[in-house]
Formats: structure tokens, C-alpha cells, sequence
């Protein structure tokens, strides 16, 4: 058989590089185009495969058009892995939506751009974070739940507007995986104040990037069947890896050998909301299509992990406890835009009330000896989205599409819809009065709704007031009629500044 040329953007990242690793074991198989920046590192880090005829490279840029065309043409997969990440993103947010949607929007249209678009199949990796702070009771998730993007979180509204172009592209095989925290070697030594903005008893699946890797390896091959292509997925390293985020620092503490967690951090340096992080009720469908998983037991991944530690990060267990939480770990919580307890000292309204509430509730968080460590119930217990689940698809019809509308808010305006087509555009108006069109498909499976109010102002208090598809995950965690001051100047305090009409434009150019 002819071999396959797979396309892949991002191999200098973690997931992207265990991906091509993955994808070179098979050269047997499978071309591999990347597309890299030309920087000294990648450069570097590449220059054993510049003379392999397995691997082609394309020195340039997602954001541009003819970069990403060169890589696109004569792929038989496009693998979309690349893009700007936290802690990046979060520094700079407004690089962050023009880089992702740009390069997004450059990958379709250079797809389409081919003598045989239906037939190229389309990865997009999008990521957990597109549908925010999960804690619990609402820990369990699964794609189809509402797209709710945490306040000042720029990456995952670009994410959210990338998987849009992919989902309503009219290309026949797109798929959107979205990416959960992905546990790599490296994650031992992070050192950034953004650690703080994980509330203590939240929870993740994670993802490893050797799974990770294997996923994107996998979707490759001849036996995906049909059906999986234009859907949603979450990505998950299964039950074994669904822990809260103390269970995570106790373990990431023990295989760099510090110890305990209260040793080391107060308990009140940790936000209290405003993260995402979920359990997934779906992943597991992920891994029936890819089989992906090595299902490797959690503590024997992190014993793993710490042997790849440096020497020197060991010699920490032998200094004292206080000295590590004083000279480093407190150290962060001070710095200025991202530090938790900085926002406390200069009485910053609007990250307080984002990701505390307000003061009093950071004040009642108390100390180690009066917070309650919990790890939520293993009941799945699902969201409500508002339409009959339990016929098939090919039975949904436009009485469908008008219930689930009502759901959240708004209506179905079409008067007239192909039973069981998800994949042709319906108008709709949202309960603000926004009219849009939006394929069935985006809004049950991928839980979107109206572009034009993506996300801002963040005014999620006033939409869980209108949409009750929205509100279920809106009020478990919050009160009716809550005050908050984050409101319409969401991008005071940032390093970069946006001109108000190129964020329209990022908002409805869709």
C-alpha cells in the first residue's frame, strides 16, 4: 500500500513532539510534513531528520497562508496540534486569539484549497478548558455541555473560535479532540505563579503525553471507522487518572521528594473557582475508537517521572520545609497581574471577585486545620441538554432543534430541517436577540452557541438568568443576583491593549 503523508503543526511542543516521535516509529506507514519556526532551537532540535526522506520540513508560521498551504498539500491528514499555550497565553492574550484563530482558520482554507478536500482528514486539538471551572457536584462533564470559558481566559476563547472554523467548515472529516492537562516530565519543574489559580478541591482527567502521543499516531491509521469523523471528544487518560488537585500536589511533591503539601503552601494561596478541570463521563469513547491508553497506574507514572528529575531538584528534600515556602513558593503568590495573594494586598476587585468571590470568602478559607480536603463522589451524574438523548441522530428533527433552542433561551428560527442532518446550518436567535447560524451539530455535540456573545463581557451572572442550558453550570457555584466587578474592562491590567474593533472582529468574524 501507498504510504500516507500526515501533516503535523506544533512537533516542537509536548504533545506535538511525542506525536511525530510516534509518527516516525511508523515511517514504514507514514510521510511526515511539519511545518516549524525557523528558531535556533527547533532548528537544533530537528537537524537529525533534515536529510530523512520520511520528513519534510516547512520553515514558517501558522499565521502564514502560504506556510501553512505548502504543509497541507498532498496531505492525507492534517494533524493541528500547534499554537500558542498557557503560560504564554495567559501573558499575552490578545497574540494568543489572533496566533490560534488565525492559524485555525489558515488550516481550512488551505484544506479547501486541494483538489480533494472530502477526502484529507482534519485533527483539530482543542482543549478542556473550552468549558471551564467543573468543580464539583457538576465535576462530571462531557462534550455537548456548555461552552463556558473562565474569566480572563483568552487561550480558551481562541480555542473556542478555532474549533468553530473546523466544525463549520463543511469539510467532511474533521474532528475535534479536546486536549486535557497533559502530564510530561517537565511538569515537575514548572515554577509560575498561574499554579495558584487551581482550586484545591478541583478535579482533573489527565491526559499523559505518551498516551497523548499514541492518539495522535493512531487516528491515523486504516482502522478509524467512518463515523468518528466530525464529532467531539474529550481526551483523558482514564478512571486511574481522574484526581482532585490536592491528590495532584501530593504527588507531583513526592516524586521531586519535598514532601508534604502543607509543609509547603498555604491552603489560602489556592483560588477557590474560575479553573477549568472536569472528570470526563466520555472519555472512555475516545479510547474505543483509538485505543490509545497504556493504562499505566497514576503513582507509577510519577515514580517515572521523578526519575528524570535533576539531581539537584532532590536536594530540596533535605532543606527546611519553611525555608522552601518562604524563599519560593510564597515568593509567586506576590507577584504582580497573575499572584493570588498580590491581588489580595492591593485589594484587586476584579480578580477577587473572579476567583475567590469577594475578600470574605478568601478570608473564610481559613488554615490546613480548618479547610476541608474532599474528593467529589465517582457517581456520574449528567447535565441536561435539553433535547431527547435517547433517540438516535438520524431521528433528530427540527421539533428537536426547537426544544433544545428553548432550553437555552432562544429559538430555532428555521421552519424546515433534513431529519437526522446535523451538518447544515439552522438559524437560531439567542435570548439576547442575537440572530446566527450555527450547524446542530455545533450546539448539541459541541455544546456553542451564539458566536457573537463569546464570551464577553463575561457577564455570566446576567446569561444563567436567560439560559437555563447555561445556568446549570452556572449557579451551582454561584448566587442569583451575585455582584461581580470583573464586568467590561476585561482587559485592564494586561500587558498588550486591543483596539475595540479588532475585538469585534475577532468576536463575529465567524
Amino acid at each position: 500500500m501507498a504510504k500516507k503523508t500526515v501533516f503535523l503543526t506544533g512537533a516542537s511542543g509536548n504533545m506535538g513532539w511525542a506525536g511525530f516521535k510516534e509518527l516516525y516509529a511508523r515511517k514504514e506507514k507514514f510521510n511526515i510534513v511539519l511545518l516549524l519556526r525557523g528558531s535556533e532551537k527547533n532548528k537544533a532540535k530537528f537537524a537529525e531528520f533534515a536529510n530523512d526522506p520520511c520528513v519534510k520540513i516547512v520553515w514558517g508560521d501558522l499565521t502564514n497562508y502560504d506556510d501553512v498551504l505548502k504543509g497541507v498539500t498532498g496531505a492525507d491528514y492534517v494533524l493541528h496540534v500547534g499554537g500558542m499555550v498557557s503560560p504564554a497565553a495567559d501573558y499575552f492574550p490578545i497574540k494568543t486569539i489572533k496566533t490560534n484563530t488565525t492559524a485555525a482558520k489558515n488550516i481550512v482554507n488551505a484544506v479547501k484549497a486541494q483538489p480533494n478536500p472530502d477526502d484529507i482528514s482534519v485533527v483539530y486539538i482543542g482543549t478542556v478548558a473550552q468549558t471551564g471551572d467543573r468543580n464539583a457536584p457538576i465535576h462530571w462533564a462531557r462534550t455537548g455541555d456548555p461552552i463556558k470559558i473562565s474569566v480572563y481566559d483568552h487561550y480558551a476563547i481562541s480555542k473556542t473560535i478555532a474549533e468553530h472554523y473546523f466544525a463549520e467548515s463543511g469539510l467532511k472529516r474533521w474532528v475535534s479532540l479536546r486536549q486535557s492537562g497533559i502530564l510530561y516530565p517537565a511538569i515537575l519543574k514548572n515554577y509560575d505563579p498561574i499554579m495558584y489559580h487551581v482550586p484545591i478541591n478541583g478535579v482533573l482527567e489527565w491526559a499523559t503525553i505518551e498516551d497523548s502521543g499514541r492518539l495522535l499516531a493512531n487516528v491515523c491509521e486504516d482502522d478509524v471507522p467512518e463515523e468518528f469523523w466530525r464529532r467531539f471528544y474529550n481526551i483523558g487518560s482514564g478512571k486511574e487518572y481522574r484526581i482532585t488537585n490536592f491528590e495532584f500536589e501530593e504527588l507531583l511533591l513526592n516524586a521531586i521528594g519535598i514532601g508534604n503539601v502543607k509543609k509547603i503552601f498555604n491552603c489560602n494561596w489556592f483560588t477557590l473557582q474560575n479553573f477549568h478541570g472536569q472528570w470526563y463521563a466520555d472519555s472512555d469513547l475516545l479510547e474505543e475508537y483509538l485505543h490509545f491508553r497504556a493504562n499505566v497506574p497514576i503513582k507509577e507514572y510519577f515514580d517515572r517521572m521523578s526519575k528524570t528529575v535533576p539531581k539537584y531538584y532532590k536536594l530540596a528534600k533535605f532543606a527546611p520545609g519553611t525555608l522552601i515556602k518562604i524563599l519560593g513558593m510564597k515568593r509567586l503568590t506576590m507577584m504582580e497581574t497573575f499572584g493570588t495573594m498580590n491581588w489580595i494586598k492591593t485589594n484587586d476587585q476584579k480578580r477577587i471577585s473572579a476567583y475567590y468571590g469577594t475578600k470574605e470568602d478568601w478570608e473564610n478559607i481559613g488554615t490546613w486545620d480548618s479547610f476541608k480536603i474532599e474528593r467529589p463522589t465517582d457517581e456520574i451524574k449528567l447535565l441536561d441538554h435539553g433535547y431527547d438523548e435517547n433517540k438516535p441522530i438520524e431521528e433528530l428533527d427540527l421539533e428537536d432543534m426547537k426544544k433544545a433552542a428553548a432550553f437555552r433561551g432562544g429559538e430555532c428560527l428555521s421552519d424546515s430541517m433534513v431529519k437526522g442532518d446535523l451538518y447544515t446550518p439552522l438559524k437560531w436567535r439567542s435570548a439576547r436577540g442575537n440572530e446566527f447560524m450555527m450547524t446542530p451539530n455545533l450546539v448539541l455535540r459541541g455544546g456553542h452557541w451564539c458566536p457573537k456573545e463569546l464570551p464577553w463581557p463575561w457577564d455570566y451572572d446576567e446569561e444563567a438568568k436567560i439560559n437555563p442550558f447555561f445556568a446549570q453550570v452556572w449557579y451551582p457555584h454561584h448566587k442569583k443576583d451575585e455582584h461581580n466587578y470583573y464586568g467590561h474592562d476585561i482587559f485592564n491590567g494586561f500587558k498588550e491593549t486591543v483596539k475595540e474593533d479588532i475585538l469585534e472582529k475577532l468576536k463575529i468574524e465567524l
